[in-house]
């Protein structure tokens, strides 16, 4: 027999009972604390409307309390399949512009959230047309100072942002979020710096664009899926509803529409670590067409396309941990703060807003 003393038998069931009731509240206070970071101070109305026959389902997200009429931002999309609420990344951009006082309206895309129809059958001035009923249906509402809407909108917005301000010259501002400017360019550019983020071999490189060079030439022709899929082999995920949208869209380019905005506040937003879209070409362009009164320029050196830190975002587990329990940390640095900073910028004393230089602006 060992000279062990044992622990009675008693004490062993009540250390038990203490582990086990630590584990539970140690358990709750974790849940409390993601329930807490994703409690927003909002009031959010679920909305829809109607636009070429199809119903549209969005969010109307407003500020905690007041009656209003509060400034709207109007949020406009990337590419994809996109709904409302963007699966809850926008809501920290919602409540730092509430915080601001103003309004976030954001819908889902068609056939996406509840909404009528099939996104990949739009074409840039299809989704321009979108956003202006969005627009002009938020305008009606008492709660919404019609003088103080606006556009938010990221990469594939870029080409539909301007076109809204070509139709609406009473909007208050708009703010670019990583936005594209020309459709071909952007995507060699993408092609390339993906190529090279993924350490691709000469080889490798070729094939890559010669698999590019035969698709524009198969663009430009019209071809159909079929003959692309001929061409190409291997789609890479392609479908036929993608080939469409694409051969609708491929001619985007927003450097003519950007004359539109000038005289609007603007606020650029453009990342360090952009794969998707050439920041320098965008900055450049911007800069060229844009008076410096109304252009805002705002850089993240760390962040990524969508705007969130480059090691986070590759770094599947943080990035999970980061939006569940802290998900205003998701983005990166400044990015929140530089925004609310902007609208608090503005003047309404002539409803259009006045010099956006209060966002700051990065080295």
């Amino acid at each position: 027999m060992s000279g062990e003393r044992r622990t009675p038998k008693w004490l062993r069931r009540r250390w038990l009972v203490w582990t086990l009731v630590g584990v539970v509240l140690a358990g709750a206070g974790i849940v409390g604390v993601v329930v807490w970071q994703n409690t927003y101070a909002l009031r959010e109305e679920t909305v829809s409307l109607r636009h070429d026959g199809k119903l549209l389902k969005g969010v109307l997200a407003r500020p905690e309390s007041g009656d209003g009429p509060f400034g709207l931002v109007v949020f406009v999309h990337g590419d994809g399949p996109v709904d409302a609420t963007h699966e809850t990344f926008y809501r920290p951009l919602w409540e730092s512009f509430a915080r601001a006082g103003y309004a976030s309206l954001s819908y889902s895309k068609p056939g996406t959230g509840g909404s009528e129809g099939d996104w990949l059958d739009q074409s840039m001035a299809d989704r321009a047309s979108e956003t202006l009923a969005a627009v002009a249906w938020a305008r009606a509402r008492p709660d919404i100072d019609d003088r103080r809407v606006g556009l938010w909108g990221a990469s594939q917005a870029g080409w539909v942002l301007p076109k809204v301000a070509a139709r609406d010259r009473r909007l208050q501002f708009v703010i670019a979020v990583s936005p594209a400017v020309n459709w071909l360019r952007q995507g060699r550019y993408n092609l390339l710096a993906e190529l090279r983020r993924d350490g691709a071999t000469a080889r490798e490189r070729e094939a890559a664009l010669r698999r590019s060079r035969t698709t524009r030439e198969l663009l430009e022709r019209g071809a159909s899926f079929a003959a692309y899929r001929a061409a190409v082999g291997d789609v890479d995920g392609m479908t036929p509803e993608r080939w469409a949208f694409v051969s609708r869209n491929y001619r985007s380019d927003a450097t003519a529409d950007l004359h539109a905005l000038r005289g609007t506040p603007t606020l650029l937003a453009l990342a360090g670590h952009d794969v998707n879209v050439d920041v320098t070409e965008t900055e450049a362009v911007y800069r060229a067409i844009l008076p410096p009164r109304s252009l805002a320029l705002a850089r993240y050196p760390a962040a990524t396309h969508s705007m969130v830190d480059h090691d986070l975002e590759r770094s599947g587990w943080r990035l999970t941990l980061t939006a569940i329990a802290a998900p205003r940390k998701v983005y990166t640095d400044r990015f929140l703060a530089d925004q609310a900073r902007f609208l608090r910028g503005l003047r309404d004393d002539d409803g259009r807003g006045g010099r956006p230089g209060t966002a700051k602006e990065s080295p």
